[in-house]
């Protein structure tokens, strides 16, 4: 059972790094000649499900609603990375972003700031339903959804909770009020949930929808991750393939995490596919074939700490400062330091089967956003 964060979060404070040479683009530039675009931030750190892969049973001890940032301390955050440190594309996440009861007014406020940023959001789709179109009016652009069954029994083991049926209407709902494309994110448990592969992939096909399978991370808080027990992404692609052909996707991948493949039917019993293309189908695999060398993420938690990787052990604080009466030019400076000592990968790529040299964040995914 992980110990109950103190108020205001964990995570090892960064020390201020120092050496960030004069003279490099006003960007958020790291040493490694990567430039984070891509900017994922977190509204809440409290989530309605209990996935197995992230969280507890029993749940976490929640940031107070003090710590939290708001509504106008995200809005300055975002225009200063936009405006001053070339953010091109905002992600809000969570835990789960469809709690925070003035969500409707913050997207407004950042598409009012930016009428051209492509802003999306991951969410596990629980009253969705009833928020799409409101939030496609407030100005989100699309919507990513948590979705690892079509099963309810397995859908109430991997979740801890009864809600597929809220889901499934939540994804329905986003696709009317068109939040597309509409992408799936599913993560595949050994034992549980991996022979839907297939099937997950004809639903979302069939509705068009994008699917993306995720290699399981170790952000799990009850720290129960093993490399071992992990679907990889090779065991994906080899699931997939009893049904379909893939092949890749022409288009340049640009930074995404997922690698692309187009879908098409297999004739039955042979290596031959039949008919037109499909749809897509994506792979995300942080851990057996990571893509950190092209990594253009930088990450803010719901307190206001930057994260320059998923899988960072240090924090820089961006919050105090903001707090503290710091002038724009100052919060990018920090920030701009704190992505400038990004460690060149995460470090799983070399360890292991049981990775016994990769040391997990304190972290849960929800608390850190994805």
């Amino acid at each position: 059972m992980p110990q109950p964060r103190p108020e205001g979060g964990t995570g090892r404070q960064a020390p201020q790094p120092a050496g960030r040479p004069a003279g490099l683009p006003a960007g958020l530039v790291d040493r490694y000649g990567r430039v984070a675009t891509d900017m994922r931030l977190s509204l809440t750190d409290k989530c309605n499900l209990r996935c197995t892969y992230c969280m507890p049973a029993e749940g976490l001890e929640w940031l107070s609603k003090a710590a939290v940032m708001s509504a106008e301390e995200i809005v300055r955050i975002v225009r200063i990375g936009v405006d001053s440190l070339g953010v091109r594309e905002l992600r809000l996440t969570g835990g789960e972003p469809l709690v925070r009861a003035d969500l409707l007014e913050i997207i407004a406020a950042l598409r009012h700031a930016h009428p051209d940023l492509p802003i999306s959001m991951t969410t596990n789709a629980v009253g969705l339903d009833k928020k799409a179109q409101p939030l496609k009016d407030a100005g989100l652009t699309r919507i990513n959804v948590s979705l690892d069954s079509l099963h309810e029994e397995t859908f109430t083991q991997l979740t801890r909770r009864p809600f597929l049926n809220k889901v499934l209407a939540g994804v329905d709902a986003a696709w009317a009020a068109g939040l597309g494309p509409v992408k799936l994110n599913a993560v595949l448990m050994r034992g549980i949930n991996d022979a839907e592969a297939p099937s997950l992939l004809a639903w979302a096909l069939g509705r068009g929808y994008e699917l993306r399978f995720i290699e399981q991370m170790p952000l799990d808080a009850d720290h129960g991750w093993t490399r071992r027990n992990m679907i990889t992404a090779a065991e994906i692609r080899d699931l997939l393939s009893v049904d379909y052909v893939l092949s890749a996707d022409p288009r340049e991948r640009d930074g995404a995490p997922a690698e692309r493949f187009e879908v098409r039917a297999r004739v039955p019993g042979t290596d031959t596919a039949e008919g037109p293309v499909l749809g897509t189908v994506g792979i995300i695999a942080s851990v057996t074939e990571p893509f950190c060398a092209d990594c253009r993420r930088t990450r803010i938690t719901a307190e206001g700490k930057i994260m320059s990787c998923l899988f960072s052990h240090e924090e820089t604080d961006l919050l105090d400062l903001l707090r503290g009466g710091a002038t724009d030019e100052q919060l990018a400076e920090r920030w701009q330091e704190a992505m400038w000592a990004k460690p060149k990968a995460h470090g799983m790529d070399h360890v292991g089967l049981d990775a016994p040299d990769f040391v997990q964040p304190d972290r849960s995914m929800s608390a850190i956003g994805g």
